[in-house]
């Protein structure tokens, strides 16, 4: 069994850990993270707010893979 971790990291934007990845929830929605090849990031436009979300995560605007949306959700199921 994978361990889960839960951990607000500033307004509207929480970590999920899901054994060695790690998954940004913007408001309700993941969006970005890391894995095992580095930072990746949704290719959906949410809102402009949700790209701060993501920029101020990864690092960068052009920091991370982009991925679909469907890769994130599947990372997520435990």
């Amino acid at each position: 069994m994978k361990k889960l971790k839960l951990k607000p990291i500033a307004s509207n934007m929480t970590e999920l850990t899901v054994g060695d990845t790690t998954i940004l929830f913007s408001y309700q929605t993941p969006v970005a993270g890391w894995d095992s090849l580095g930072a990746f990031r949704t290719s959906t436009h949410y809102s402009k707010t949700t790209s701060r979300h993501i920029n101020k995560y990864l690092g960068g605007k052009d920091i991370g893979r982009e991925v679909d949306q469907r890769f994130i959700y599947y990372l997520c199921w435990v």
